[in-house]
């Protein structure tokens, strides 16, 4: 019985679109934000859309890959 390993999108990504580098980059900007402005309301303004693009990127897109089937094209 062979034991098959779950098939992670991630494997398919270049380094600079890992879970790591997204969630870093978000921080970095959000931080970032925070340091130049030193306003809540425009880092606010600034994390809302960074947030949404990391939570999508980070918890839903693997979820719909592999939901989807594409990768099973890819199995070695």
């Amino acid at each position: 019985m062979s034991e098959e390993k779950p098939i992670s999108p991630w494997n398919y990504k270049p380094w600079w679109c890992q879970p790591w580098s997204i969630v870093l980059t978000g921080v970095t900007i959000i931080s970032g934000s925070w340091l130049l402005f030193k306003t809540i309301w425009l880092t606010i303004l600034v994390s809302i859309p960074i947030v949404m693009w990391m939570g999508f990127f980070v918890l839903f897109w693997p979820q719909l890959m592999i939901r989807s089937g594409i990768l099973e094209s890819y199995k070695d």
